[in-house]
């Protein structure tokens, strides 16, 4: 008898854990920032060398002085001329970069061990691989 009311309680708990909760609705708010758009766009075959100003754009504003751009493999992220910084939606941050003919880049945009591109709740990013190449000249 007990082994039977037991596997009847295991059943309904299972069972209760797929059924739909009541509660409250979901906030877009609540949720972890992800990338929306990349310049250039990720998986680009022709990015001009040179001087180029990378853009990330996030679903959410950003918290300031806050990213990760991390290498995404050894050698795999440009020389930055100066400082990231945020344009003024604060969603989309910038950096100018120097990029070299027939180089293939790529960056974690928050990764694993890294997450500093956190929204203003401070809830941190969805990493994205952002990868791009350049022209040969």
């Amino acid at each position: 008898m007990k082994t039977k009311t037991l596997l009847t309680t295991l059943v309904i708990g299972a069972a209760c854990q797929f059924a739909p909760q009541p509660g409250r609705a979901q906030d877009i708010d609540n949720f972890a920032p992800v990338v929306v758009k990349t310049v250039p766009e990720a998986g680009s075959k022709d990015v001009p060398p040179g001087e180029f100003e990378v853009k990330i754009t996030f679903s959410k504003e950003m918290a300031d002085q806050s990213w990760s751009w991390a290498t995404a493999w050894e050698n795999s992220g440009p020389d930055f001329i100066g400082k990231p910084h945020y344009d003024a939606d604060h969603k989309t941050c910038v950096v100018k970069v120097k990029l070299e003919p027939g180089k293939t880049y790529g960056w974690w945009i928050n990764s694993p061990k890294f997450h500093g591109f956190q929204d203003t709740q401070h809830h941190p990013a969805i990493s994205y691989l952002f990868t791009f190449k350049t022209k040969d000249h």
